[in-house]
């Protein structure tokens, strides 16, 4: 098995005049692996991405795509890689099949219309006018059209957005499969659902560095703490709330939000609490810390740095 990594990124340097966009990154993407490229907007992502796709030239650094520069070989590597814009720009009156067609004019190595359209399950729907068709289906066609040439490496760029939770559940499935079937992925999205189901490891950027990075679980383990959550009102917020020892607290979305590494002694201190002061707790809820919770927390640090 061939284990040389499909992305190379060291010291990674993008600047825009005086601003940094990406100030000294690095990470590697091995065959068949997905990872992912997480963060809030001007975190990073996008420029990271472009430089990997070729179309921007890092101003210090050293990148490989498939063994070469995607900046100066990009013409040796695009018939291997794929691209899934969060918009492809189709043209609504063409149907979905003369779309594929148009497609496979300009893709070296493309798959027939019927093999396209079946990868995605959108055989059904082929003499239909892309104007018609639903964000899912859309999305699927984006999806098909991006891995029509067959590639090894694969870009997506929020290949959910916009999707209701069952075509965002059914294009993970397709992606999965291609997974499965060999194909190597990196990807950005805001949806750290999408993220925690699709990658193999992740990389969360802030201010143009990769603050976190490593499996989903590795992530995780850099934040032990646990969250108690509760709906928040007049009585019960976070100004009202009593000293909770190694507790932080934050009021938030209509839930005041307990982290801390040691949950026992802080709810029996706000259940004693909520009883002397005949309150109820209404929505209480325990849990470990997620992946969500880390990108917040790391986008809170972000912003108080700024």
């Amino acid at each position: 098995m061939n284990t040389e990594s499909v992305i190379r990124v060291a010291d990674l340097r993008v600047d825009y005049g005086a601003k940094t966009a990406v100030a000294g990154i690095g990470f590697d993407v091995r065959p068949g692996e997905v990872v992912a490229l997480l963060g809030t907007n001007g975190a990073g992502k996008t420029t990271t991405m472009d430089v990997l796709e070729g179309y921007l030239r890092p101003t210090s650094g050293s990148v490989t795509v498939l063994g070469h520069d995607p900046y100066t070989g990009r013409a040796r590597i695009a018939p291997q890689i794929g691209i899934m814009l969060q918009e492809a720009g189709f043209f609504g009156e063409l149907t979905v099949a003369e779309t594929v067609h148009a497609w496979r004019r300009f893709t070296p190595n493309a798959a027939s219309v019927q093999d396209a359209l079946h990868l995605v399950d959108l055989e059904g729907r082929a003499r239909t006018k892309v104007g018609r068709l639903s964000g899912g289906e859309r999305r699927r066609l984006d999806l098909t059209l991006s891995v029509l040439g067959r590639p090894r490496l694969l870009f997506l760029d929020e290949p959910t957005t916009g999707l209701d939770p069952e075509s965002r559940r059914e294009t993970w499935r397709f992606l999965k499969q291609m997974v499965d079937d060999g194909m190597t992925m990196l990807l950005t999205t805001h949806y750290m659902e999408e993220a925690e189901f699709l990658a193999d490891r992740v990389a969360i950027m802030d201010h143009g560095r990769i603050v976190r990075h490593g499996s989903v679980d590795e992530v995780l383990a850099q934040d032990a703490s646990t969250r108690i959550r509760v709906i928040s009102d007049a009585a019960v917020n976070a100004r009202t709330l009593p000293p909770l020892p190694d507790t932080e607290v934050s009021d938030a979305d209509g839930r005041v939000t307990l982290a801390t590494a040691d949950p026992q002694p802080v709810l029996r201190l706000l259940l004693n609490w909520a009883d002397d002061n005949a309150l109820r707790l209404r929505g209480l809820e325990v849990r470990t810390a997620s992946l969500e919770d880390v990108f917040l927390d790391v986008a809170a640090t972000g912003r108080t740095r700024a």
